[in-house]
């Protein structure tokens, strides 16, 4: 389909399918095996300035927006999912700062990330706060001029590898999620430490660590906003960040769909090539079907987002949602397709079906996705 993307887009479209095809696709499996995190990569994506995309011009960015983000990580995460995570989790730890950083954060944070020289990461999940996101119990004490954070989050991507984390706290539990605040934390920050490295199941080749506050000071001008507006800071970061996720999701799945008409095509059967049959040909239609309607999606929400559109969590948890699932019913088939060859780790599928899954799980479950889908309709109906 024609999306009618600007001379820009198509041009961070293409180089970024380049850098997946030259530079991502001949070391996915090696990443893969080993776990390491992909610097060499890093390195790559900075030369190419592609880092600032979503930044705006004045902090060194390309002034981009959600779509451009969407584009360039679908088309990196069509090379691997996990070694391209690195950029598109940056993102998350930036938006953050985008939304609701003054002038000074901005400045001084936004600069390093838009040229590569730093990635950033977002602490939000706790062992006791995953969807529940409103139990974190990391705390935040003001001291003077600063604040001294304590606690533990888990399951952060980017953990031990960024040099900017965007924090949620609580500075007052006595409010609930109305006493949680957010902070730009230094990895250099003393009392900041981090777990071991999490052995996955899928996006291998990106890191993922515990980030631990032990009387960690920040000072008070690393607070984000105000006192009291951390969990809005997180919830507004989500809106805007999981069309992300369904880009990471939709790249899975059009490589999942590329391997298996490749493949389809190429492997004989009863003397003929199996896409003659009509089996493998209806998987295979329905597998563009639902990677199609993903990117309509995706490409309809990620505008929606940067026209300025207020209400926009129940249609980025829509493009989150639908694409997450996608890329995992597309995978499976494509293991289907491959047969005793795609369970084996020689071929590219097995990864990509363990590569898909996270994306139905992190930043928000799909079944908390379709809880603010649910609760964004009834609220549109109440209204009328």
């Amino acid at each position: 389909m024609d999306y009618l993307l600007t001379e820009e887009q198509q041009m961070i479209k293409d180089l970024c399918h380049r850098i997946a095809e030259e530079k991502i696709k001949p070391v996915a499996a090696e990443y893969d095996e080993s776990g390491e995190f992909p610097w060499p990569i890093m390195k790559i994506f900075a030369e190419s300035d592609i880092c600032g995309i979503y930044i705006p011009e004045k902090y060194g960015g390309m002034g981009g927006g959600i779509l451009e983000l969407a584009i360039a990580t679908e088309e990196l995460c069509w090379g691997c999912g996990g070694i391209s995570l690195a950029f598109a989790a940056t993102g998350l730890g930036t938006f953050p700062i985008l939304l609701y950083g003054n002038e000074e954060q901005k400045a001084k944070y936004l600069p390093e990330v838009a040229s590569g020289r730093k990635l950033a990461a977002f602490a939000l999940t706790e062992a006791e706060a995953g969807s529940d996101a409103g139990s974190i119990k990391t705390t935040a004490k003001k001291d003077g001029d600063s604040y001294i954070l304590n606690g533990t989050k888990q399951w952060i991507t980017n953990g031990g590898e960024a040099e900017i984390y965007t924090v949620v706290a609580m500075t007052n539990k006595a409010k609930g999620a109305r006493g949680a605040s957010a902070f730009i934390v230094d990895k250099d920050t003393p009392g900041l430490s981090f777990g071991k490295k999490e052995n996955k199941m899928g996006i291998r080749g990106s890191a993922t660590r515990e980030v631990i506050f032990t009387d960690c000071r920040v000072p008070k001008e690393n607070l984000l906003g105000k006192e009291g507006l951390g969990f809005i800071v997180a919830m507004k970061t989500f809106d805007s960040s999981r069309p992300g996720v369904a880009a990471q999701a939709l790249g899975i799945a059009q490589r999942a769909l590329d391997e298996s008409v490749k493949y389809a095509h190429e492997r004989r059967q009863f003397g003929t090539s199996i896409s003659s049959f009509q089996a493998i040909q209806f998987m295979l239609a329905d597998m563009a079907i639902q990677v199609e309607a993903s990117r309509a999606l995706i490409y309809s929400a990620a505008r929606m987002i940067d026209s300025g559109a207020k209400n926009i969590a129940k249609v980025s948890a829509m493009s989150k949602t639908f694409a997450s699932d996608t890329a995992m019913k597309v995978t499976t088939d494509a293991v289907q397709i491959f047969g005793g060859y795609g369970y084996m780790k020689e071929y590219p599928v097995e990864k990509l079906m363990r590569d898909a899954k996270i994306t139905q799980i992190y930043e928000g479950t799909n079944q908390i996705q379709r809880g603010v889908i649910a609760s964004a309709l009834i609220k549109e109906a109440l209204a009328k």
